[in-house]
């Protein structure tokens, strides 16, 4: 066996370890635990308020979507940082990649505007 594979065969076993001491874990601790269920341990808490009605409501996808370009923007903005503190080095061809970076994150918020995505409701 080369030495390349001997290191790939040792990441491996510390993988199939650890899996195992997990497993191993988790069993004993579901042994272990008292397990002594109620109607009201299963009841929804909300904020010490009795639940009224069901507690099951379905949410439209609409929001998770937003939230979701809000963070893919944010990360982006995050991008920006490091370029503008090194603008003098990057010079002219740091300029023109952070247009072109720029340009495909305003051609991401205006597909999703025209998709109808940003708008709240």
């Amino acid at each position: 066996m080369s030495e390349f594979l001997r290191d790939y065969l040792t990441v491996v076993w510390f993988a199939a370890i650890a899996l195992l001491l997990a497993g191993l874990l988790l069993g004993i601790a579901a042994l272990l635990r008292p397990h002594k269920p109620s109607v009201e341990k299963n009841t929804a808490y909300e904020s010490g308020v009795n639940p009224v009605g069901d507690g099951w409501s379905q949410s439209q996808v609409r929001y998770y979507i937003f939230a979701l370009l809000f963070v893919v923007f944010d990360v982006e903005a995050v991008f920006m940082f490091p370029w503008a503190t090194q603008l003098e080095r990057y010079a002219g061809f740091g300029l023109v990649e952070m247009g072109v970076f720029v340009f495909v994150l305003l051609l991401g918020l205006v597909y999703a505007w025209r998709k109808g995505v940003l708008r709240w409701v």
